[in-house]
């Protein structure tokens, strides 16, 4: 079963702020070594129809090109993004247009490359050429060379060179160019040992198990691949890379940091591996480079003088960045760290969100405990969000949301657009609208402006501004609202009819029992307060707070924050079916009741609301109210 450890729970490197490590990881020289490559971006000329003249095939017409530092010249871009007081390469360049556009923008981004080797003639630099369709990726182009006797013997040489004046060394291998050969990496090792007041990072693709007194960064699969010697598909299990990360340590008698993807990372160090939580996107994410900079992070901060769980802090923070930075591979600066901030939104116990095998009930119940709650102060104030949480008027919203949202996408296209761009726009609109449930409607809007724009269909002089494309959902959500709340007031259909099961119940509940009730939601202020009446429990609140037309102030915050700074200390519980106010709660130590609701049902448990839930920090999970005297007794209330 998945671990749900306290470890697990943690922030790592809590005893050290973001600006500590930032400042260390200013302090610290770092050195890369390896596969210096070159992204290339072509993007296709989707209207080109010409054929050659001379071989009759169909022509790519390029209509623009973009260059990046890939590989071991994308981990010295990160680490000097970072704010490292100096970066500098060792690896093989060629005599070729790549090579020179790679020397350039080593230069352009202050990266020292005076111990580079020309590989000569015969070297090809190492490039990944992506040929972009309407912003989808076709099949890559890969070019370069492998290593020759002479070519790793003088870059060994300039290693050695250069190595006593770094804090860090990052040996990265990313292509079968020659580094992952045993041969090499016996030399390497030489090299590592005879420098033990530097730290070596390790970042090899095919060998990095391979090397000893290493601080090692693989992935889950790698190090699965490493101790098991077996490849592995699919998740990796926590407790599996747990195991798989110990075992490393003890082999290199160094930190071991094994990156989950969105899961997080695990660190193993002397006796002692701890869980850094993966970071919630909700924009859409591009992967690609996300390994390069955990590794400059690590090396940086390591190199500072950082512990391993306040370096693996930082490569999450830092990673969460890059990998919203789509179509390229970018870096993260200590500005956009420090604007993520000391609490981002974590994800929380996904192996157990993922798989409800693993659910934890109550005996006798299906109210499924994802954490234990700590003893503590008594409940005086409860925050509800509104739709799905209570009310189910607005049922449905989403399949409002999103023809909406894709023909503001494709605008005129839509006609025309061939099905798999069609279908391109609906999946990643479903993904938009799954990451971003629970905010303010105008904040999915200005998302809706990001996404127009990327896919380019509509001419940035018409794209509309967030607060226009509300508008247009508004118009249409409101009608089915509307009519829903009209057979509510002719008494064709009762409230309950428009209620989770036993809502009602559990407010009045809540409110005998002293509690002090809000209602918070993303929904406009006049709406809810109009909505809470038709529901017929408006009069069991204290305050209905929505949205009202700033996106900087946010209800559910808001109301949290004024609680705290009115009555200090005093307990609250958040309950919501969507992740912002879980999120929200679990951050200011709210007991935090998800409530994975089935709106159509109106009673049982949605299992994409469970999983979303879970990963936003909820500690208990329920479908509806139906056993209600179990679930208030849970929380503390009698």
């Amino acid at each position: 079963m998945p671990a749900r450890s306290a470890a697990a729970l943690a922030i790592p490197g809590h005893g050290e702020s973001l600006d500590q490590s930032l400042r260390r990881i200013g302090a610290s020289r770092v050195l890369v070594f390896g596969d210096l490559c070159l992204d290339a971006y072509w993007e296709i000329d989707a209207r080109g129809k010409e054929r050659s003249i001379e071989t009759g095939l169909p022509v790519q017409a390029v209509a623009s090109q973009r260059y990046s530092l890939g590989g071991a010249a994308n981990v010295a871009a990160n680490a000097k993004a970072l704010g490292a007081a100096w970066v500098g390469v060792v690896g093989a360049i060629g005599d070729d247009g790549f090579g020179w556009e790679l020397r350039r923008l080593l230069a352009a981004h202050g990266i020292d490359s005076g111990n580079v080797v020309d590989g000569g003639a015969d070297w090809n630099t190492q490039v990944y050429a992506k040929p972009l369709l309407e912003s989808v990726e076709l099949p890559r182009l890969d070019f370069g060379s492998r290593l020759t006797p002479e070519v790793t013997a003088r870059l060994l040489a300039q290693l050695e060179a250069a190595v006593g004046g770094a804090d860090a060394v990052v040996i990265n291998q990313q292509v079968r160019s020659g580094l992952e050969d045993g041969a090499m990496v016996g030399r390497l090792d030489e090299v590592i040992a005879a420098h033990p007041r530097v730290v070596f990072v390790v970042d090899a693709r095919d060998s990095g198990g391979s090397f000893r007194n290493a601080v090692l960064k693989l992935n889950a699969a790698e190090a699965a691949r490493q101790v098991d010697g077996i490849a592995v598909g699919g998740t990796i299990p926590l407790e599996q890379t747990h195991r798989h990360a110990t075992v490393l340590a003890g082999r290199t008698a160094r930190p071991v940091f094994v990156t989950r993807g969105e899961r997080g990372m695990v660190v193993a160090h002397g006796e002692v591996v701890i869980d850094v939580p993966g970071i919630q996107v909700s924009s859409a994410i591009d992967p690609v480079g996300a390994g390069d900079t955990v590794a400059a992070a690590i090396a940086a901060a390591l190199g500072g003088g950082c512990l391993p769980e306040a370096a693996a802090r930082i490569a999450n923070v830092a990673a969460s960045i890059t990998v919203r930075k789509l179509r390229t591979t970018g870096t993260a600066t200590p500005a956009e760290i420090r604007q993520v901030g000391e609490t981002p939104d974590h994800v929380w116990f996904p192996d157990i969100a993922d798989d409800a095998r693993f659910a934890t009930c109550i005996p006798g119940s299906s109210i499924e405990i994802v954490r234990a709650l700590a003893p503590g102060r008594p409940i005086r104030h409860a925050i509800f969000d509104h739709d799905g949480t209570l009310s189910t008027l607005r049922q449905g919203w989403e399949a409002v949301m999103e023809p909406m949202m894709v023909r503001a996408i494709l605008g005129e296209r839509l006609a025309t657009a061939d099905a798999r761009l069609i279908a391109r726009a609906g999946d990643e609109v479903r993904t938009f609208i799954d990451r971003t449930t629970g905010i303010q409607t105008l904040v999915q809007m200005q998302g809706l402006v990001e996404l127009v724009r990327e896919f380019g269909c509509v001419p940035r002089e018409r794209i509309l501004d967030h607060i226009d494309y509300k508008a247009l959902y508004n118009d249409a959500l409101m009608a089915m609202v509307r009519d829903r709340a009209r057979r509510l007031a002719n008494g064709e259909l009762g409230s309950e009819d428009f209620q989770i099961k036993n809502a009602r119940r559990l407010l009045e509940r809540l409110r005998a029992a002293g509690v002090v009730l809000h209602l918070a939601s993303g929904t406009d202020q006049r709406d809810l307060s109009a909505e809470a009446e038709a529901m017929g429990y408006a009069h069991l609140f204290d305050g209905i707070h929505g949205a009202v037309g700033d996106v900087a102030i946010e209800a559910k915050r808001d109301v949290m924050d004024r609680i705290l700074r009115l009555h200090g200390d005093a307990g609250f519980v958040v309950f919501g079916d969507g992740p912002v106010e879980i999120r929200e709660g679990r951050r200011r130590g709210a007991v935090c009741v998800g409530v994975a609701s089935d709106e159509l049902r109106r009673f049982g448990v949605d299992a994409a609301k469970r999983r979303r839930l879970i990963r936003a920090g909820a500690d208990v999970i329920v479908g509806d109210y139906s056993q209600l005297d179990i679930l208030l007794r849970h929380i503390g209330i009698t």
